[in-house]
């Protein structure tokens, strides 16, 4: 596995584990869809929110309806703002 793809990896598990949290859904997985999982924008704020801690950035609450899974979204994560 290359350094890009286990970083990818990473940051997938990581916000795989904030979905879950906030969605209060422990069977969730990196491929979970975030409406599919019954998001809303208030969750979509509390992913947002946590993730911020982590990064010490502001993150758009509009990636979490744009990448809806923590998969998708963890590219944009370390594309653009490095890996938390």
């Amino acid at each position: 596995m290359t350094e890009n793809a286990a970083t990818a990896t990473r940051t997938a598990d990581l916000l795989a584990g904030i979905f879950r949290e906030v969605l209060d859904l422990p069977d969730l997985t990196e491929d979970t869809d975030f409406y599919e999982a019954g998001g809303d924008s208030l969750t979509a704020f509390q992913i947002t929110g946590r993730l911020e801690e982590i990064l010490g950035a502001q993150v758009p609450v509009s990636l979490v309806f744009a990448y809806p899974t923590p998969r998708d979204l963890a590219e944009v994560v370390d594309t653009d703002y490095g890996r938390p």
